[in-house]
């Protein structure tokens, strides 16, 4: 499968009277914008606003994020969610760069909505703070689900993805300023230079621990609670055929911008023919009881000796519960003869002295840390606030409180915060983005 990503780079986002792309500016007429958002009758109230690296602002409730994209050939970017269903990974694909679609919340907030400061200490946290960022701040008629921790935030989530393809519009027909070609030859037609190198695959276990359907992560549009672990072409993750859901806490989040972009896939890409042979993507998933857990330990296992892997990087999103899948999956790798390293965050607890995962094994003597969940952040005020600063404390984020006898309200009277780490959105960057380091003390 080839992959041709042709990307535009974006220097700057403005309001005008016309969407269109020029110069590196992208312009949007707002009030076309908003009527394509209303198009869903579940979106009652709208706004649009532009938030740019640098500047003193904070975002929250911030529910999901998708780099703009368009299909020249006529394609739905995201099979299956924004049009009908067709392979993805492979034709022709146009990009924005340097831009994200940012569903946010215009009131209430929920268990995995985040955080994202674009400017001062807080903007080290979080990929996004460098990225230009049209805000889509809604209200829906989900009332059903308003004062409930955990939401499916579906119409601001879908209106993520549904405007990151109307932006795309925008460079349809122009020419890109660089293409990408990511191509792999089908594994038993490569030829004996590639062959002889470790061959490695990656396994990626997306959210799906969600019983009802709609929290979870989707595969062209299928809901990956129903799903069982399978091969798929990396074209495939990064050219629309996952998208985010709204379960786990925002700090382990993958956002729909990470898997169009996944750097560790990336990373494998640029060393294939080079250190390794890729072999491609086991695609897993995170289960509810510890027998599924089990059964999808054993799928991945198995795929991976038939794929004749030397070797295995798992990742997780998110912590917890699936720890036990993540733990499971690193042991039965390397009980077939895979050597396995594992990427995760950990939650240590705010002092750091906790158990880093929640069941460990002495197989799993390899992993890569993306940081603790729990950390204390500390922020001052910020000049100006999208959404609703009072989300943060009120709404159940994963991160924030509306009290603690020691530390108080997450949000202060003069506008500053303090939270836990868990409540940056997709600021562990389990993805591979991570700029964090190691220290030893």
């Amino acid at each position: 499968m080839r992959l041709e990503l042709g990307n535009f780079s974006v220097k700057d986002v403005l309001f005008g009277d016309k969407t269109m792309f020029h110069g590196g500016v992208l312009t949007i007429n707002k009030e076309e914008a908003i009527n394509f958002i209303k198009e869903d009758e579940h979106i009652t109230e709208v706004d649009l606003v532009i938030a740019k690296p640098g500047e003193n602002t904070r975002i929250v409730p911030v529910k999901e994020a998708v780099e703009p994209r368009i299909r020249p050939d006529g394609r739905a970017v995201f099979p299956g969610v924004t049009g009908d269903l067709s392979m993805a990974g492979q034709g022709r694909l146009h990009a924005l760069k340097g831009i994200s679609v940012l569903g946010v919340g215009m009131h209430w907030g929920s268990f995995g909505d985040g955080l994202i400061d674009m400017g001062g200490e807080g903007a080290k946290y979080t990929l996004y703070s460098q990225l230009i960022n049209v805000c889509i701040v809604a209200d829906t008629d989900e009332v059903e689900e308003r004062y409930e921790q955990q939401k499916k935030n579906t119409a601001i989530r879908m209106a993520s993805h549904r405007l990151a393809e109307y932006l795309g519009q925008s460079v349809k027909d122009l020419e890109p300023e660089e293409i990408e070609v990511f191509e792999l030859d089908p594994i038993t037609k490569r030829n004996e230079d590639v062959n002889k190198l470790p061959s490695v695959v990656l396994v990626m276990q997306p959210q799906s621990q969600m019983e009802e359907l709609g929290y979870n992560d989707r595969v062209y549009g299928w809901d990956m609670n129903k799903y069982v672990p399978s091969f798929m072409n990396p074209n495939e993750v990064l050219d629309g055929a996952l998208i985010s859901g709204s379960f786990m806490p925002a700090s382990s989040k993958w956002s729909t911008y990470d898997f169009q972009n996944f750097p560790t896939i990336r990373e494998l890409y640029k060393e294939h023919g080079k250190s390794l042979n890729f072999l491609g993507v086991i695609m897993s998933n995170l289960n509810v009881t510890l027998e599924q857990k089990i059964r999808s330990s054993i799928f991945v296992a198995q795929m991976a000796k038939s794929l004749g892997a030397d070797g295995a990087i798992v990742t997780e999103e998110g912590y917890g519960n699936p720890d036990t899948d993540y733990i499971l999956c690193l042991a039965a790798l390397e009980d077939v003869g895979v050597k396995t390293v594992g990427i995760s965050n950990e939650c240590t607890g705010r002092d750091g002295a906790s158990q880093p995962l929640v069941t460990l094994d002495i197989k799993a003597n390899a992993l890569v840390s993306t940081g603790n969940v729990s950390e204390i952040i500390q922020l001052p005020p910020a000049d100006k606030v999208i959404g609703e600063l009072e989300a943060l404390a009120r709404d159940g984020l994963s991160g924030g409180w509306p009290y603690d006898e020691i530390l108080g309200s997450s949000v202060k009277e003069d506008g500053s915060i303090i939270m836990e780490n868990n409540a940056m959105f997709c600021g562990d960057m389990i993805a591979g983005w991570s700029t964090k380091t190691m220290k030893e003390f």
